[in-house]
């Protein structure tokens, strides 16, 4: 009977596992989907709409703008009133971290330092205008450096902006606090670094005001830990585990390390890695690499307190890594998600298998109105939407992904990260004015690859 009772429970966890994880299993790490060397919404690929950023003179050393995880857009509003602000693009890049990746391993060398990088893209032919390294003035001398996530606060009328960046330093993942002024785009003082028992694994940061942000954990058992640490991670990210959280910080002034206040704003998430918020303040979206989702929150903004809307949770036709909102002209924003299509190749080219090719894909997810909506019957709601999204992209969304009627998706960016293409996409960001999409690649040598529109 006891026997009888374990095998019951056994096979309960087991179905509920995969009934929660099966469309990211079947997607992500069963499949491999026959993407292109590469392709860009509205661009020519092969035509060269798309060009690198990196690896710059720099190439084959730790000083290439190389292995990219996360890229920003860096506003600068002539004033308060300013809707049209100039767009400097930031990334955050590692050469090194075939050798130092706290999420993914390896732990063996953390000693080279990562870099950020500015690019200014009004002036894309002047020689000067190519991405520049970033000096980290006033950094602790003996303080690692390996950015991941990262996001920086608006200028307005030439003020200095506050850049908040996660850090996976040697004995644990801190955040940096630096100031970038425009004047100086190319210096960023330090300012502290931000420790928290709260800060168990941050992956990503959204800004709410210069001293305060969201911060996601993605892993509650860290690859820091003895002899558990190379097991238990795996097993939290694979069955997705949900024991993660996203936290709210604020600090107390800018100066003092100390965190002020601290709140649980999402429990109980899987693998919760990007996080952003709309440019209402009134939207967060945070991505579940584990179950392949993306949830979205409303947002108190005076409180930052968050509340689930479960029915306009995101499946992806791949594991999410990064998020990042982009305003539409009247309109809610859409949001912008890059990840992993094939898994097993991103865990394959850690270990410096190189003849892996860990893929890329970017995918807006398009808010639909409510006359779109009320445009068919009700009961033809569903069946409509699911035939009329992403019919253009080499593989279509639609072909590995439902939708609901609340909205919809459209790729943007595809490669097998094959010779040619562009490999381990993690970020994207779209700058509705100049057309322009910007991926990082997490593993890629061009670190950031930018795509032009046709206007």
């Amino acid at each position: 009977m006891v026997k009888l009772r374990y095998f019951a429970l056994t096979a309960g966890l087991v179905g509920i596992w995969l009934y929660r994880s099966l469309p990211s299993l079947r997607n992500s790490v069963l499949y491999k989907a026959p993407l292109p060397i590469g392709y860009a919404f509205n661009g020519n690929y092969d035509a060269g709409s798309c060009e690198s950023l990196g690896p710059g003179p720099a190439k084959g050393t730790f000083n290439a703008l190389s292995y990219c995880e996360d890229t920003a857009f860096w506003e600068l509003h002539r004033s308060v009133e300013d809707e049209h602000p100039k767009r400097l693009v930031l990334a955050g890049c590692d050469p090194n971290r075939k050798s130092w990746n706290t999420v993914m391993g390896p732990l063996r060398d953390p000693t080279p330092h990562g870099s950020l990088w500015v690019y200014d893209p009004s002036k894309p032919t002047v020689p000067s205008s190519n991405p520049a390294r970033i000096t980290l003035a006033g950094y602790p001398a003996g303080h690692d450096f390996h950015p991941l996530g990262f996001e920086i606060w608006p200028s307005y009328s030439g003020n200095a902006s506050s850049l908040y960046v996660v850090n996976h330093a040697r004995v644990r993942t801190v955040i940096e606090h630096f100031v970038l002024d425009p004047s100086a785009p190319t210096k960023a003082k330090h300012i502290r670094t931000i420790s928290s028992p709260y800060f168990v694994s941050p992956n990503a940061v959204a800004l709410t005001s210069p001293n305060s942000f969201y911060v996601t954990n993605d892993h509650i058992i860290t690859r820091r830990w003895p002899i558990i640490g190379p097991i238990v991670p795996v097993l939290e990210a694979v069955f997705g585990i949900p024991l993660t959280f996203a936290s709210h910080i604020t600090l107390k002034d800018s100066n003092d390390p100390q965190v002020e206040a601290h709140t649980f704003a999402a429990k109980w998430l899987s693998f919760p890695n990007g996080i952003a918020i709309s440019s209402s303040g009134r939207l967060v979206a945070i991505a579940s690499s584990s179950l392949s989702q993306v949830y979205y929150y409303t947002r108190d903004p005076s409180t930052n307190a968050l509340t689930p809307l479960p029915e306009r949770t995101v499946q992806m036709p791949f594991c999410p890594d990064n998020v990042r909102f982009a305003e539409r002209e009247g309109k809610e924003d859409e949001l912008i998600v890059a990840g992993h299509p094939y898994f097993p190749s991103l865990i394959l080219i850690s270990k410096n298998v190189t003849t892996a090719s860990p893929g890329s894909w970017v995918i807006s997810v398009i808010p639909t109105s409510d006359s779109e909506r009320k445009e068919k019957p009700s009961e033809a709601k569903d069946s409509y939407f699911q035939d009329t999204f992403d019919p253009v992209a080499p593989v279509s969304a639609s072909s590995m992904v439902s939708v609901r009627s609340t909205y919809t998706l459209k790729t943007l960016f595809q490669s097998n990260g094959e010779k040619g293409g562009f490999s381990s996409s993690t970020t994207g960001i779209w700058d509705p004015e100049s057309k322009v999409l910007y991926v990082s690649g997490l593993y890629a040598d061009q670190g950031v690859v930018a795509c032009r529109s046709r206007k």
